[in-house]
């Protein structure tokens, strides 16, 4: 399979083409023949003019590589390597919602071929890939894994709005069904890792390992966001103590903060799921998890209590929200928490404006029901800095003052301008 995919008689494809399956089709194109895939006509259209629907990739990226895009199952079914990167979600009860890989699963199903590859690069529980999307393919094609095609999985470590870790410079983990199938894709997969891959001993171990990679980094966080609870009743300033607990040289630098987004918010709960099937209910996971789901909550209650105790009418008061993505620097708005703030806001009846110089109006408007205002006023009671994007490091307490009442509060999440507010109450995590 690799030799026929350098020398291009065979071609890869890519089924799913967001921030994941872009930039993975994009670099394969640079050296083999690839068929980028997706559901979505509109989003081909884009891409065949050099634009990133998701906006983290310039024209530049699209220059020099051998790619044709297509929402065709009979284009699709020129190739032989398969590999899936369409998103795996939770539904609003946070259980997961495999829809997507299904379906790419029987996409997969209608053409696949005898000697094919499938390789599935989306976040799922261990077990899902052979439990849940190879029988699928196998009831559609009629075909035997193992036999008549291979597979294997390799979990995407892409970060959007990240330009230093990329997948080049990420060791990638590769797994397949059997020691050829792991060969093969591993090969595959160093043609355009530069950094070099791992290879798991199983799927399941490779799918495991991706779990633990956001579960980690989601109970670190949550750790930090209940100590910030707990020193904000003490009256300290969370960032200070976390800038002197870190001149120890084991300290781990994490901080509090909002945490959305499609992964560390969403995975954890895969992880959880399966263990629920299996008659193990998580503790430490949940715990986690509960913490974080409810630190909107806890910031709009903040900042509401505040209004209250210097605003005679709470009807009438008024709350800028800076930032509406799910992280800095990024368009990314999905399972953004920053809007739970703004529903809990407006739960107390507060009147919310909310600017962001990435995300996009009508994305907002369609996914949450609130899009950006256009002026910012002068006259605000509180102003939440909930996303720190690089455009707000350059403002000055001057600034805040000037769209601000005297007895505003300034909730600044990420502690951006501590010890900058002088003039104006000050709070951050």
């Amino acid at each position: 399979m690799y030799q026929d995919l350098i020398e291009k008689k065979e071609k890869l494809a890519v089924i799913g083409l967001g921030y994941v399956g872009l930039p993975i089709a994009l670099e394969f194109a640079r050296k083999i023949s690839v068929i980028g895939f997706d559901i979505s006509e509109k989003r081909i259209e884009l891409m065949r003019s050099n634009i990133d629907p998701s906006n983290e990739l310039e024209a530049s990226a699209f220059e020099g590589c051998a790619i044709e895009f297509t929402s065709s199952l009979d284009k699709l079914r020129e190739a032989k390597f398969y590999v899936v990167a369409v998103p795996t979600p939770v539904d609003d009860h946070n259980v997961p919602d495999l829809k997507p890989v299904k379906k790419a699963s029987e996409t997969i199903g209608k053409v696949i071929k005898k000697g094919d590859y499938v390789i599935f690069e989306s976040t799922v529980y261990p077990g899902c890939t052979e439990e849940d999307c190879l029988p699928i393919i196998e009831k559609l094609s009629g075909l035997t894994h193992g036999v008549d095609f291979k597979s294997g999985y390799s979990p995407e470590r892409i970060n959007p709005g990240d330009k230093k870790h990329t997948l080049r410079t990420v060791v990638k983990v590769v797994s397949g069904c059997d020691a050829e199938s792991l060969e093969e894709i591993a090969r595959t997969y160093e043609l355009v890792v530069d950094a070099g891959v791992h290879r798991a001993s199983s799927i399941k171990v490779a799918e495991a390992a991706k779990i633990i990679e956001n579960t980690q980094r989601d109970l670190n966080i949550a750790l930090m966001n209940e100590l910030s609870i707990i020193f904000d009743k003490m009256n300290i300033n969370t960032y200070e103590v976390l800038e002197a607990a870190g001149t120890k040289w084991n300290f781990l630098p994490f901080s509090p903060g909002l945490v959305g987004g499609h992964c560390i918010g969403v995975d954890p709960y895969y992880l959880t799921y399966k263990a629920s099937e299996l008659g193990y209910n998580s503790r430490v996971i949940l715990a986690g998890r509960y913490t974080n789901d409810n630190m909107p909550v806890y910031v709009a209650r903040k900042v509401v209590r505040h209004i209250i105790s210097n605003v005679s009418d709470v009807k009438a008061s008024k709350v800028l929200v800076m930032g509406a993505t799910f992280k800095e620097n990024v368009s990314d708005i999905r399972n953004s928490k920053v809007a739970d703030v703004v529903k809990e806001l407006k739960e107390f009846f507060v009147n919310v404006d909310v600017v962001d110089p990435h995300a996009n109006s009508e994305e907002l408007q369609h996914e949450y029901g609130f899009g950006l205002t256009e002026h910012v006023a002068s006259d605000y009671d509180a102003v939440i800095v909930a996303v720190s994007h690089e455009p707000y490091a350059d403002l000055d307490e001057a600034y805040f003052t000037s769209i601000t009442k005297p007895t505003a509060l300034i909730a600044d999440l990420k502690g951006v301008y501590r010890n900058k507010i002088t003039n104006r109450s000050y709070w951050s995590f």
